[in-house]
């Protein structure tokens, strides 16, 4: 039971009218207070082998045969039942439970007090009419209330309810009274006198007055009516408790007597007036116990009376029954009749049914032979099961073996990426160092790098054809640059811009690997993403090398590269070198898309005002990795400001930018657009080099926490590398073979990589350096397919 809900007990007998009542006094009681309700059912404690419950009472079982008695004590269990169901009903949403209590040999009250120890029963309330089954031996309702009210433990509080009302107790006097609703007396109940005087004196005079008309009427009213054997019903009910209860309530006229004889200890003989007065005395008593006498004279005539009358209707009613069983006698024998015609069509259905049997007889030998095919079936079914469990396993382990070489074959991929770094950081180590000798490379050399400067080798950018070429010295890509001959320019001017870009390492720009002084052009590394204004502004058209955008975590090192280095060239020593023209065009982007600067002036007039320019160009510059717009498409008006107005401009082609990653960029550019334009605008490359770091930081965090893909990817050429199986990657030129030929080393190559390999004299193999044993190539249609299915299914995937 819910531990937030008062238990409370209500005892119930078999009288509706008071049950009802009492069940009305507790709901109005805690009407306010969430309760449980349960319902003690206190039966008439009769013993069935004595009484019997009838229509018109309770009569001896002797005169009841065996079998109705059987039919009359379900029908008396039917009653309580649907009593019971009433009672539950009555208590509406109220949750309740009904507990019976079993026929008991001791006392009502003995039987509640083991109860509430039993049960830990916290409050009961308790009609004062179910007293009156009870079978203690000359205890009344009013002796037994009193006896549970005396020894009831101190945890339970007793309430005892009398036609809805509650009852006082006093424990002085053995007696109770019910108050009204205003608190006022309403009726007093004493211990003596019988159960029915009791009753007489708790209802009004008007209702007595009925019940007493209402007896005199039924007496000769016709008995073959249903009404009136009802109400005759219920007053012979209410005889028969007079009876028990004055037999078991009132002293018999003797004890009285005796009790007014022998009220006081006879005194000492007295003599003279005293003994006078002593006789006085005695005739006084004796006049009382005359008028006791004739008192129940009187009642006792009126029992008789009573008695006489109930012992007549009783009678009549035993006649009717005799015929009532009569007529059961005769339907019993009809009924018997109609039991042998049902056994005979029990005997034809099961004549039936053993023909039936006969002809299901061979269709069980089928079903036997059809389970026997069934058992064969499973057993070859378990037996393709294990052989499939075992190919199953079986390819699980050949996929194991599958996975352990791929995953050596990653190790040995790993191993040889490890190598090309080592490599590449020799290399960046060796053109790093100030001194190291620049190469100067032949006219020759030049022209045949660059198919004697072929339109098709050279590069071209948005803003049209540029006097630069894409070559290939000793199988390194390469960029050469044409020297603009400018009128007055001389071998002299050439050479000392090839010493000033020999001098300037950094990362972050782009890298001089030779020159040539007869035609007068630079030898720099290739660039394979071209420049930040493509990526910026060219995103989705046809060109195949830009058809995705610059992610916003992309752009952020970009700026921080860009920072890096033009802060190095506002460094340099003796003197500082400015730019002069920085803006996308000057940027160029690896295949990594590692930002570097180039085509900065070595000879140019480097000032403050040329600082001041390269700063507000970098500002610009920013703005423009943020909008992916032209500066001059960025009206003033709309130039960042607040955090709105960034989201409002931020290029949604980069993914989704972390906002105050944004804002941060907006202020520095901001800030870079005023420089020292005013009191508190000075602003350094060095300064603006620790603020872009702090940014770069926080964005490194933000993919590292957030786990984007799309940041860490710094991959937008679709001639990448890294996703490119390695047999499809040409040895010499590391880019992905289009006519791949296989030589005499077993190795395909491209064919123009290996056929140059050739004409320039190389006889022996680029991968094993072995000496190759002919110099005849065969085309590879098989792994040409397979290059053109790839690239397909890769545009297929970027489109």
């Amino acid at each position: 039971m819910d531990s937030q809900e008062d238990r409370v007990c209500v005892a119930v007998g078999n009288d509706p009218q008071d049950g009802f009542a009492t069940l009305a006094w507790a709901l109005g009681k805690w009407s306010s207070h969430s309760i449980s309700i349960v319902i003690l059912h206190v039966p008439n404690n009769y013993s069935p082998k004595d009484y019997v419950y009838t229509p018109f009472g309770k009569l001896p079982a002797r005169y009841i045969s065996d079998e109705k008695l059987q039919i009359m004590r379900k029908m008396k269990e039917v009653e309580d039942d649907k009593l019971l169901s009433r009672y539950k009903g009555f208590c509406g949403k109220v949750k309740t439970e009904i507990l019976k209590i079993e026929k008991h040999d001791q006392p009502l009250h003995k039987v509640l007090l083991d109860l509430i120890l039993e049960l830990r029963i916290t409050k009961l309330v308790m009609g004062i009419s179910i007293m009156k089954s009870s079978s203690g031996k000359c205890r009344s309702a009013i002796s037994g209330s009193f006896y549970v009210h005396q020894y009831k433990p101190e945890f339970c509080e007793l309430f005892i309810v009398c036609g809805g009302k509650l009852v006082f107790l006093r424990g002085a006097t053995n007696e109770g009274f019910t108050e009204g609703d205003q608190g006022v007396m309403a009726t007093k109940l004493k211990e003596k006198g019988s159960f029915n005087g009791w009753l007489g004196k708790l209802l009004p005079e008007s209702a007595t007055n009925e019940r007493n008309l209402g007896s005199s009427r039924v007496a000769s009213m016709n008995n073959d009516s249903t009404d009136q054997w009802e109400y005759q019903e219920k007053e012979l009910e209410s005889y028969f408790y007079e009876l028990l209860s004055s037999n078991c309530g009132e002293k018999c006229p003797e004890m009285e007597c005796d009790t007014l004889w022998n009220g006081q200890a006879e005194p000492d003989m007295p003599s003279g007036s005293d003994k006078i007065e002593l006789l006085k005395i005695g005739i006084r008593k004796a006049q009382d116990v005359i008028q006791l006498k004739k008192r129940e004279s009187k009642e006792n005539a009126a029992r008789r009376a009573r008695a006489e009358w109930a012992s007549c209707l009783c009678k009549h009613r035993a006649e009717e029954l005799e015929a009532s069983i009569g007529e059961e006698i005769a339907a019993r024998a009809d009924l018997k009749k109609e039991l042998d015609t049902v056994k005979e069509e029990v005997s034809e259905v099961r004549s039936e049914v053993e023909d039936k049997k006969r002809k299901l007889k061979p269709m069980l030998e089928l079903q036997h032979e059809l389970s026997n095919k069934l058992q064969l079936s499973s057993l070859a079914k378990s037996h393709a099961e294990g052989q499939l469990e075992k190919a199953v396993t079986e390819r699980a382990n050949i996929l194991r073996d599958i996975e352990e070489l791929r995953r050596q074959r990653d190790v040995l991929r790993r191993r040889i990426e490890f190598c090309r770094e080592k490599d590449a950081i020799g290399m960046a180590t060796r053109l790093s160092d100030l001194g190291f000798n620049y190469k100067e490379f032949a006219a020759e050399e030049i022209r045949a790098a660059t198919d004697n400067f072929s339109d098709r080798l050279r590069l071209k950018s948005a803003c049209g054809w540029t006097n630069v070429y894409k070559g290939r010295i000793n199988h390194t890509a390469v960029a050469i640059k044409l020297h603009k001959s400018v009128k007055g320019s001389s071998q002299e001017a050439f050479q000392a811009k090839v010493k000033v870009l020999s001098q300037m390492r950094h990362p972050h720009l782009v890298a001089m690997m030779g020159f040539c002084s007869e035609l007068q052009c630079v030898v720099f590394e290739y660039m394979q993403n071209g420049c930040l204004r493509d990526a910026l502004f060219l995103v989705g058209r046809s060109s195949k090398r830009r058809n995705r955008g610059l992610n916003w975590h992309t752009r952020v090192h970009i700026a921080a590269e860009v920072c890096s280095g033009l802060s190095f060239l506002h460094s340099a020593r003796p003197k500082p070198v400015s730019h002069g023209n920085l803006n996308p065009s000057k940027i160029l982007l690896d295949c990594n898309l590692v930002a570097k600067i180039h085509c900065f002036r070595p000879g140019w007039c480097h000032n403050q005002f040329n600082m001041q320019s390269d700063i507000q160009a970098f500002g610009t510059l920013v703005l423009q990795l943020l909008a992916a717009r032209n500066w001059e498409e960025l009206p003033k008006e709309t130039i960042p400001m607040d955090r709105a107005a960034v989201q409002e401009v931020l290029d949604d082609s980069a993914g989704e930018w972390p906002l105050d990653v944004a804002v941060e960029l907006a202020g520095i550019a901001m800030r870079c657009l005023s420089a020292n334009k005013g009191p508190g605008t000075d602003v350094s490359m060095t300064t603006v080099m620790k603020e872009i770091d702090k940014v770069m930081k926080k964005a490194n965090d933000l993919v590292a926490r957030g786990g984007r893909e799309e940041a860490t990817n710094r991959c937008v050429d679709t001639e990448d590398l890294c996703d490119v199986p390695g047999v499809f990657l040409c040895p010499i030129f590391q880019d992905v073979m289009k006519n791949p030929h296989i030589a005499a080393d077993g190795f395909s190559y491209e064919l123009e990589a290996i056929q140059e390999w050739l004409r320039t004299g190389g006889d022996t193999s680029p991968m094993t350096n072995l000496k190759l044993k002919h110099k005849q190539l065969t085309p590879n249609h098989t792994l040409r397919s397979l290059i053109q299915d790839w690239s397909n299914k890769r545009s297929i995937i970027l489109a």
